[in-house]
Protein backbone atom coordinates (compact mmCIF):
# COMPACT_ATOMS: atom_id res chain seq x y z
CA UNK A 1 0.00 0.00 0.00
CA UNK A 2 3.33 2.30 0.72
CA UNK A 3 4.28 1.50 -2.99
CA UNK A 4 0.99 2.31 -4.23
CA UNK A 5 0.34 5.81 -2.73
CA UNK A 6 3.76 6.72 -3.29
CA UNK A 7 4.94 9.83 -5.72
CA UNK A 8 5.86 6.81 -8.75
CA UNK A 9 2.70 4.80 -7.28
CA UNK A 10 -1.11 3.82 -8.73
CA UNK A 11 -2.50 7.40 -9.52
CA UNK A 12 -6.15 6.21 -8.78
CA UNK A 13 -4.40 5.37 -5.13
CA UNK A 14 -2.38 8.25 -4.95
CA UNK A 15 -5.55 10.74 -5.11
CA UNK A 16 -7.90 8.12 -2.57
CA UNK A 17 -8.65 10.39 0.60
CA UNK A 18 -10.30 8.77 4.10
CA UNK A 19 -14.12 10.36 2.60
CA UNK A 20 -13.47 8.52 -1.11
CA UNK A 21 -12.53 5.70 0.51
CA UNK A 22 -15.35 5.18 3.38
CA UNK A 23 -17.77 3.92 0.55
CA UNK A 24 -15.49 1.10 -0.29
CA UNK A 25 -15.73 0.04 3.39
CA UNK A 26 -19.37 0.11 3.72
CA UNK A 27 -19.51 -2.00 0.09
CA UNK A 28 -16.82 -4.64 1.38
CA UNK A 29 -18.68 -4.93 4.12
CA UNK A 30 -22.14 -5.99 2.92
CA UNK A 31 -20.05 -8.60 0.48
CA UNK A 32 -18.75 -10.42 3.50
CA UNK A 33 -21.97 -10.71 4.73
CA UNK A 34 -23.32 -11.87 1.31
CA UNK A 35 -20.10 -14.41 1.13
CA UNK A 36 -21.40 -15.78 4.87
CA UNK A 37 -25.03 -16.02 3.99
CA UNK A 38 -24.78 -18.02 1.02
CA UNK A 39 -22.59 -20.22 2.68
CA UNK A 40 -19.64 -19.40 0.02
CA UNK A 41 -16.79 -19.83 1.61
CA UNK A 42 -13.86 -19.60 -0.80
CA UNK A 43 -15.96 -16.21 -1.39
CA UNK A 44 -15.47 -15.47 2.44
CA UNK A 45 -11.95 -15.83 1.89
CA UNK A 46 -11.65 -13.23 -0.59
CA UNK A 47 -13.86 -10.92 0.73
CA UNK A 48 -12.22 -10.90 3.69
CA UNK A 49 -9.09 -10.41 1.98
CA UNK A 50 -10.20 -7.00 0.39
CA UNK A 51 -12.12 -5.89 3.87
CA UNK A 52 -8.81 -6.26 5.56
CA UNK A 53 -7.60 -4.09 2.63
CA UNK A 54 -9.76 -1.05 3.95
CA UNK A 55 -7.90 -0.22 7.12
CA UNK A 56 -4.37 -1.12 5.61
CA UNK A 57 -5.74 1.74 3.55
CA UNK A 58 -6.92 4.35 5.90
CA UNK A 59 -3.06 3.35 8.27
CA UNK A 60 -1.31 4.51 5.26
CA UNK A 61 -3.05 7.20 4.23
CA UNK A 62 -2.71 8.39 8.73
CA UNK A 63 0.65 7.50 8.46
CA UNK A 64 1.84 9.76 5.67
CA UNK A 65 -0.20 12.80 7.86
CA UNK A 66 1.97 11.32 11.04
CA UNK A 67 -1.48 10.73 12.48
CA UNK A 68 -0.96 7.09 13.21
CA UNK A 69 0.36 3.77 11.74
CA UNK A 70 -1.48 0.48 11.21
CA UNK A 71 0.47 -0.60 14.32
CA UNK A 72 -0.70 1.82 16.22
CA UNK A 73 -4.29 0.66 15.46
CA UNK A 74 -3.91 -2.96 15.97
CA UNK A 75 -2.04 -2.09 19.02
CA UNK A 76 -5.14 -0.37 20.51
CA UNK A 77 -7.60 -3.28 19.63
CA UNK A 78 -5.16 -5.70 21.69
CA UNK A 79 -5.27 -3.32 24.86
CA UNK A 80 -8.42 -2.69 24.08
CA UNK A 81 -9.50 -6.67 24.41
CA UNK A 82 -7.63 -7.59 27.23
CA UNK A 83 -8.76 -4.78 28.98
CA UNK A 84 -12.24 -5.15 28.52
CA UNK A 85 -11.80 -8.72 29.20
CA UNK A 86 -10.81 -8.98 32.99
CA UNK A 87 -12.54 -12.37 33.22
CA UNK A 88 -10.04 -13.79 30.93
CA UNK A 89 -6.97 -11.89 31.76
CA UNK A 90 -7.36 -10.59 34.85
CA UNK A 91 -9.33 -12.24 37.80
CA UNK A 92 -12.98 -10.82 37.15
CA UNK A 93 -15.88 -13.61 37.35
CA UNK A 94 -18.58 -13.84 34.32
CA UNK A 95 -20.18 -16.83 33.49
CA UNK A 96 -22.61 -15.63 30.99
CA UNK A 97 -22.31 -13.93 28.08
CA UNK A 98 -25.17 -10.82 29.44
CA UNK A 99 -22.31 -10.80 32.46
CA UNK A 100 -19.92 -10.14 30.10
CA UNK A 101 -21.32 -7.30 28.03
CA UNK A 102 -22.43 -5.44 31.84
CA UNK A 103 -18.53 -5.46 32.62
CA UNK A 104 -17.76 -4.75 28.73
CA UNK A 105 -20.27 -1.42 29.33
CA UNK A 106 -18.89 -0.94 33.00
CA UNK A 107 -15.22 -0.83 31.88
CA UNK A 108 -16.19 1.73 28.53
CA UNK A 109 -17.68 4.23 30.94
CA UNK A 110 -14.65 4.25 33.06
CA UNK A 111 -12.21 4.89 30.46
CA UNK A 112 -14.73 7.48 28.78
CA UNK A 113 -14.64 8.69 32.28
CA UNK A 114 -10.35 8.76 32.65
CA UNK A 115 -10.14 10.85 29.31
CA UNK A 116 -12.19 13.55 30.79
CA UNK A 117 -15.35 12.64 28.81
CA UNK A 118 -18.23 14.50 30.30
CA UNK A 119 -21.01 11.78 31.01
CA UNK A 120 -22.91 11.89 27.72
CA UNK A 121 -26.36 10.47 27.37
CA UNK A 122 -27.55 6.62 27.22
CA UNK A 123 -28.15 7.13 23.72
CA UNK A 124 -25.06 9.26 22.52
CA UNK A 125 -22.32 7.82 20.87
CA UNK A 126 -24.86 5.76 18.80
CA UNK A 127 -23.01 6.06 14.79
CA UNK A 128 -25.58 8.33 12.76
CA UNK A 129 -24.31 6.95 9.49
CA UNK A 130 -25.82 3.41 11.06
CA UNK A 131 -28.69 1.91 8.63
CA UNK A 132 -31.79 2.69 10.51
CA UNK A 133 -32.74 -0.67 11.28
CA UNK A 134 -29.45 -1.34 12.92
CA UNK A 135 -29.57 2.32 14.83
CA UNK A 136 -33.57 1.35 16.05
CA UNK A 137 -32.39 -1.76 17.23
CA UNK A 138 -28.61 -0.30 19.29
CA UNK A 139 -31.64 2.65 20.55
CA UNK A 140 -33.82 0.11 21.98
CA UNK A 141 -31.14 -1.97 23.48
CA UNK A 142 -29.99 0.65 25.10
CA UNK A 143 -32.77 1.99 26.81
CA UNK A 144 -34.09 -1.61 27.41
CA UNK A 145 -31.03 -1.70 29.68
CA UNK A 146 -32.30 1.49 31.52
CA UNK A 147 -35.38 -0.64 32.54
CA UNK A 148 -37.12 1.34 29.75
CA UNK A 149 -38.92 -1.57 28.46
CA UNK A 150 -41.90 -4.20 27.86
CA UNK A 151 -42.45 -6.99 30.52
CA UNK A 152 -43.20 -9.75 27.74
CA UNK A 153 -43.13 -10.17 23.74
CA UNK A 154 -47.03 -10.44 23.81
CA UNK A 155 -47.23 -6.56 25.12
CA UNK A 156 -44.94 -5.63 22.47
CA UNK A 157 -47.44 -7.42 19.68
CA UNK A 158 -49.67 -5.29 21.28
CA UNK A 159 -48.08 -2.11 20.74
CA UNK A 160 -47.77 -3.04 17.01
CA UNK A 161 -51.62 -3.78 16.65
CA UNK A 162 -51.97 -0.24 18.36
CA UNK A 163 -49.43 1.66 16.15
CA UNK A 164 -51.18 -0.39 12.77
CA UNK A 165 -55.03 1.32 14.14
CA UNK A 166 -52.85 4.81 14.23
CA UNK A 167 -51.67 4.01 10.69
CA UNK A 168 -55.40 3.48 9.48
CA UNK A 169 -56.46 6.68 11.18
CA UNK A 170 -53.44 8.35 9.82
CA UNK A 171 -54.77 11.57 7.53
CA UNK A 172 -52.06 12.65 5.14
CA UNK A 173 -48.41 11.34 3.67
CA UNK A 174 -46.63 12.97 6.71
CA UNK A 175 -49.06 11.07 9.47
CA UNK A 176 -48.37 7.76 7.55
CA UNK A 177 -44.53 8.37 7.05
CA UNK A 178 -44.86 8.90 11.08
CA UNK A 179 -46.62 5.94 11.74
CA UNK A 180 -45.29 3.50 9.45
CA UNK A 181 -41.57 4.57 11.20
CA UNK A 182 -43.55 3.38 14.48
CA UNK A 183 -44.16 0.21 13.07
CA UNK A 184 -40.50 -0.51 11.94
CA UNK A 185 -39.77 0.53 15.30
CA UNK A 186 -41.93 -1.42 17.43
CA UNK A 187 -40.82 -4.62 15.05
CA UNK A 188 -37.58 -4.04 15.77
CA UNK A 189 -38.18 -4.46 19.62
CA UNK A 190 -39.94 -7.69 18.97
CA UNK A 191 -37.05 -9.01 17.24
CA UNK A 192 -35.26 -7.89 20.08
CA UNK A 193 -37.75 -9.73 22.88
CA UNK A 194 -37.77 -12.90 20.10
CA UNK A 195 -33.75 -12.71 20.06
CA UNK A 196 -33.72 -12.42 16.16
CA UNK A 197 -31.56 -10.02 14.50
CA UNK A 198 -33.77 -7.42 12.43
CA UNK A 199 -30.98 -6.62 9.62
CA UNK A 200 -30.56 -10.17 9.40
CA UNK A 201 -34.51 -11.24 9.14
CA UNK A 202 -34.95 -8.71 6.27
CA UNK A 203 -32.01 -9.72 4.38
CA UNK A 204 -32.93 -13.68 4.61
CA UNK A 205 -36.68 -12.45 3.34
CA UNK A 206 -35.61 -10.62 0.89
CA UNK A 207 -33.29 -13.11 -0.37
CA UNK A 208 -36.24 -15.44 -0.14
CA UNK A 209 -38.63 -13.08 -2.58
CA UNK A 210 -35.97 -12.59 -4.90
CA UNK A 211 -35.76 -16.29 -5.27
CA UNK A 212 -39.26 -16.77 -5.66
CA UNK A 213 -40.03 -14.11 -8.22
CA UNK A 214 -37.49 -15.03 -10.06
CA UNK A 215 -38.70 -18.65 -10.06
CA UNK A 216 -42.15 -17.33 -11.23
CA UNK A 217 -40.15 -15.15 -14.31
CA UNK A 218 -38.98 -18.59 -15.49
CA UNK A 219 -42.23 -20.18 -15.13
CA UNK A 220 -43.82 -17.60 -17.10
CA UNK A 221 -40.72 -17.07 -19.63
CA UNK A 222 -41.66 -21.36 -20.85
CA UNK A 223 -44.00 -19.73 -22.13
CA UNK A 224 -42.59 -16.51 -23.59
CA UNK A 225 -44.36 -14.50 -21.31
CA UNK A 226 -43.63 -12.04 -18.66
CA UNK A 227 -44.73 -10.67 -14.90
CA UNK A 228 -45.51 -7.16 -16.55
CA UNK A 229 -48.86 -7.87 -18.24
CA UNK A 230 -49.88 -11.58 -16.49
CA UNK A 231 -53.05 -11.42 -14.22
CA UNK A 232 -52.06 -10.72 -10.24
CA UNK A 233 -54.74 -14.33 -9.63
CA UNK A 234 -52.53 -16.06 -12.15
CA UNK A 235 -49.25 -14.73 -10.67
CA UNK A 236 -50.44 -15.95 -7.43
CA UNK A 237 -50.75 -19.55 -8.43
CA UNK A 238 -47.02 -19.22 -9.10
CA UNK A 239 -45.91 -17.96 -6.36
CA UNK A 240 -47.61 -20.29 -4.51
CA UNK A 241 -45.67 -22.84 -6.70
CA UNK A 242 -42.85 -20.98 -6.20
CA UNK A 243 -43.44 -21.22 -2.45
CA UNK A 244 -43.85 -24.95 -2.39
CA UNK A 245 -40.74 -25.26 -4.23
CA UNK A 246 -37.79 -22.99 -3.39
Amino acid sequence: MAKLRAPDGCPWDREQTFDSIKRHTLEETYEVMEAIEDRDWPALCEELGDLLLQPVFYSQMASEEGLFAVEDALRSINEKLVRRHPHIFGDVVADTADAVLTNWDAIKKQEKAEKGAAPAGLLAGIPKALPAVLEAKEISARAAKAGFDWENGEQVVDKLHEELDELKRAENADERESEIGDLFFVLVNLARFYKVDPEQALRRTNAKFKKRFAFMEARLAEQGREVAGTPVAELETYWQEAKRKT
